[in-house]
């Protein structure tokens, strides 16, 4: 099958997986989040992000920014920088929640505005492989991933007091964010060659959106941390890791 085939079949099982996630809570007004995870896919997708981060992404944009003669390790630089962003986002989030009520709708609107970022960010990583093996394994962990955030953004936004068609439409777009970014990383991986910085920057934020949601994602409810005693479930990342190592080997 071809790459920008497969890529759009990707992108739009993403988008009616993240539909299929916040469903549920629309129809039945859902304001408390349950606890709807599958920890074998979460883990695992912990472990694929993580690999994918340190073994694929952050090497090529290192490669890349070499290659155009910036000797700099901007691809560290702008990595860390990614991954530092998301975590001061989300300790604003938390920072929010303890001083306002659950359903001020500025939680909310942080809530979609932090998720839509990094979903960019994932589809973006996914539309600039050319590896159909890498894209399949991110495929795979970003729909493990999309499904319950899905679900957590919705009751977030029924929880809210922002009206029923206020919410929906930031659903919408929530939505799509992750099959835009498959197109945009699409477009300037292959759709066109633009040789310039932009692509290992892309890249390298990529790898800093993967890092984080493989590390801190969640702060003390991420994988690494609630997760990280219970060896059956650890061994999961590993497992995930690991593939990206081995696939890391012959891409």
């Amino acid at each position: 099958m071809a790459e920008a085939t497969l890529k759009l079949i990707f992108a739009l099982i993403t988008f009616l997986i993240i539909l299929l996630g916040g469903w549920y809570p629309f129809k039945k007004r859902v304001k408390h989040e349950e606890h709807h995870d599958f920890p074998i896919g979460e883990t695992l997708a912990t472990g694929v992000f993580l690999g994918a981060a340190l073994l694929h992404m952050l090497p090529e944009s290192g490669a890349l920014f070499l290659e155009r003669g910036y000797h700099y390790p901007w691809a560290y630089l702008i990595t860390g920088a990614v991954f530092l962003f998301f975590l001061w986002f989300e300790h604003l989030g938390k920072e929010l929640y303890q001083h306002h009520n659950a359903s001020h709708p500025a939680f909310a609107i942080l809530a979609w505005g932090m998720l839509s970022i990094h979903s960019i960010m994932l589809g973006t990583a996914l539309g600039l492989n050319h590896s159909n093996s890498v894209i399949i394994m991110l495929f795979l962990a970003i729909i493990t991933h999309k499904w319950a955030e899905s679900f957590a953004i919705a009751v977030q936004l029924n929880k809210s007091t922002l009206s029923r068609r206020q919410s929906i439409c930031f659903f919408l777009s929530f939505s799509l964010m992750t099959p835009l970014g498959i197109l945009i990383g699409w477009y300037f991986g292959h759709g066109v060659e633009t040789n310039s910085i932009f692509d290992p920057v892309l890249i390298a934020a990529s790898a800093g959106t993967f890092l984080y949601l493989g590390t801190l994602h969640g702060l003390e409810q991420c994988v690494m941390v609630e997760r990280c005693c219970n060896l059956r479930d650890f061994s999961f990342v590993i497992i995930g890791f690991g593939l990206m190592a081995a696939v890391a080997s012959y891409v």
